[in-house]
């Protein structure tokens, strides 16, 4: 017997089959499994059959498709790995869906894939899922792509009209960084240019499809890697401890020293056993083993065994290319299960560095991400997390964010440590444990903010004021941020310079939001005169952010002066007072607008309560109203 237990961690070649529904993903695998002759018996007769069934010639797909909804509304829902051969090689081919409702499903399916084929229509070009899904072999770092041009029988093989859509999707791929190995124009349901050349388009000279898979790199054995070893469990038998887990890369030795997880205690491997078989001498990525170790130290699930002289990365903060899967968008301050390997970590959002524009597939900066959106953010641990830097085609760094519910909502690549600012380092924002969702279940509302600007005089905290008593009064939780009871505490540090009207703003604001994602309604009352500052309001707010235009002209706030402000700013005793010499930009397309001239103060405390509450309780986004 071998002191080596096999592995067949490099034995087949993963290739992801991605492209828009209806391009044909499915009709291309069953074409292709019959055209090299690796159906099994009677499968063909299968097809034909159910094919009749439903009226229809040959329909290869339906050898994918094997579950009823998938055949009633032609559309993959989940991914399928089918083994494959080509000559001697083996490959596993992995069917992913293309219907955007099911794209965790074909995160899944992709992630440990080696190449791609992305399917494209001829006629259609690519579409909103041909980016995207390009933009998940870019997130998942597959970088050996190969372009199948389908239904080009729908373009009578015209040579011109295949080459325009080669640009046009060259182009597309370009953006992200990558290139098409090859560009393979066919007719999967004919099965021209599949496994055999097509006679209808003499004008081409590449690869079939059949020659460009076999011409896939074949993976690095990982064998050749520095040891990782995640620990899945610790099993005590008799006298014995045994540390069991799957070898994610690199090689181990009885004999070995090992270091153990952060925690850096070394350790000698002691003996290598396996289920069924007798103890080995070595072993090698992609085995699942149980070691014995000494001293008999007890590692911890998620515990990294590595080698003294190779070890992984470790930071507290990281950075992380997400695909993020939740239908609500994702903000800083939001807290997850970071799951990598074996091991889970509490972590938090941090920072939003950039998000990608699917419409021409722009990185930007942004404040959240939306659903099913694409960005580089940090994430912040309160202990150290060890990983390998994310690598196409390898399981290095691939990290999934789970939440409370441990549903998956963003595959998350770890792509290194972030930087950390000096006196920053011990700094670890966490978020709460009760869901955004959870909060308006209980209080019957969703959490906003109403930021009311205007004039000083125009009415805006006798208005958040008596807003907020009525609110109240109807079970709404609402809190007033008041300029004056800013500017008594938090903000009495600051003057009225320029410089220090934006802090006053931007201190108001990340209140508002605190203050939001607690589940609260809050009327922020603050001239704020410039666009630029409301607009940062805006920006660090987010989504439930409502302008509301608290209009008095400057003749009735004048004549109202409340505080004798603009008495003395006539008098010269106040300089930059806002109306006399210093600007006020009015709101644009506010989500309210208010008039306080004329009128009771009864009629605008019901125009904002009635917004408010038809705001928070139905979701409505009302905009400009007068």
């Amino acid at each position: 017997m071998s002191d080596t237990i096999s592995s067949s961690q490099d034995a087949a070649t993963p290739i992801v089959i991605v492209g828009h529904v209806d391009h044909g993903k499915s009709t291309l695998i069953g074409r292709l499994l019959h055209d090299t002759d690796n159906l099994q018996d009677g499968k063909v007769a299968q097809i034909i059959e159910s094919s009749k069934k439903r009226g229809l010639k040959i329909e290869w797909s339906f050898l994918l498709d094997s579950l009823q909804i998938e055949r009633d509304q032609g559309v993959t829902v989940d991914s399928t790995r089918i083994p494959f051969r080509l000559d001697t090689r083996e490959y596993v081919i992995v069917d992913a869906p293309g219907h955007r409702q099911f794209l965790r499903n074909m995160i899944t399916g992709a992630a440990d894939a080696e190449a791609a084929v992305l399917v494209v229509d001829a006629v259609e070009g690519a579409r909103e899922q041909t980016r995207r899904h390009a933009m998940l072999l870019h997130l998942i770092g597959i970088r050996h792509v190969i372009v199948l041009l389908n239904k080009v029988d729908l373009l009578d093989f015209d040579q011109v009209k295949v080459e325009a859509v080669e640009v046009s999707v060259n182009e597309l791929l370009g953006k992200l960084g990558l290139e098409a190995a090859y560009f393979v124009p066919a007719s999967a349901r004919d099965g021209d240019n599949i496994a055999s050349r097509s006679e209808r388009m003499p004008w081409y000279s590449g690869p079939t499809l059949t020659e460009a898979l076999a011409r896939v790199p074949t993976p690095a054995s990982r064998s050749e890697l520095a040891l990782r070893f995640p620990v899945q469990d610790v099993y005590r038998f008799g006298d014995k401890r045994y540390v069991a887990g799957r070898i994610e890369r690199g090689r181990v030795r009885v004999g070995d020293t090992v270091v153990i997880g952060t925690q850096k205690t070394p350790a000698r491997i002691a003996s290598i056993e396996s289920w069924h078989t007798a103890p080995h001498v070595s072993a090698s990525a992609g085995q699942s083993i149980a070691v014995t170790l000494e001293p008999d130290v007890i590692p911890d699930r998620g515990d990294l065994l590595h080698h003294v002289d190779t070890p992984p990365a470790q930071a507290s903060r990281v950075r992380t290319r997400l695909f993020w899967l939740r239908q609500e968008p994702l903000r800083v301050g939001e807290s997850f299960r970071l799951r990598l390997a074996t091991a889970e970590h509490a972590v938090t959002v941090t920072s939003i560095e950039s998000v990608v524009n699917l419409d021409d597939l722009t990185m930007h900066p942004g404040t959240e991400v939306p659903p099913e959106g694409f960005a580089e953010i940090t994430l912040s641990a309160a202990e150290n997390i060890q990983f390998d830097a994310f690598a196409p085609g390898t399981p290095d760094g691939r990290g999934v964010l789970v939440d409370l519910q441990q549903r998956i909502v963003g595959g998350a690549p770890l792509i290194g440590p972030a930087d950390i600012a000096v006196g920053e380092k011990s700094i670890h924002p966490s978020a709460s444990v009760v869901t955004t969702q959870d909060r308006q279940r209980v209080k019957g509302h969703k959490g906003q903010v109403f930021w009311l600007t205007g004039l000083s005089g125009s009415g805006k905290s006798t208005l958040a004021r008596t807003a907020e008593n009525a609110l109240f009064s109807a079970g709404v939780d609402v809190s007033v941020l008041d300029g004056d009871t800013l500017r008594a505490g938090l903000c009495k540090d600051l003057g009225f310079t320029e410089a220090d009207r934006t802090e006053n703003v931007r201190r108001a604001a990340e209140v508002a939001r605190i203050l939001r994602d607690a589940g609260q309604v809050v009327l922020v009352a603050l001239i704020s005169p410039l666009r630029s500052d409301r607009e940062l309001a805006r920006q660090i707010i987010g989504d439930g952010f409502e302008e509301v235009f608290v209009d008095a002209d400057l003749g009735t706030c004048e004549q109202r002066d409340p505080k004798g402000l603009y008495a003395a700013a006539r008098a010269g005793k106040i300089n930059g007072f806002t109306g006399i010499d210093a600007p006020y930009e009015a709101p644009q397309a506010p989500a309210l607008r208010v008039a306080t001239g004329n009128g009771s103060v009864e009629s605008a405390v019901a125009q904002l309560v009635s917004f408010v509450e038809g705001s928070v309780r139905a979701g409505s986004n009302a905009r400009a109203r007068s």
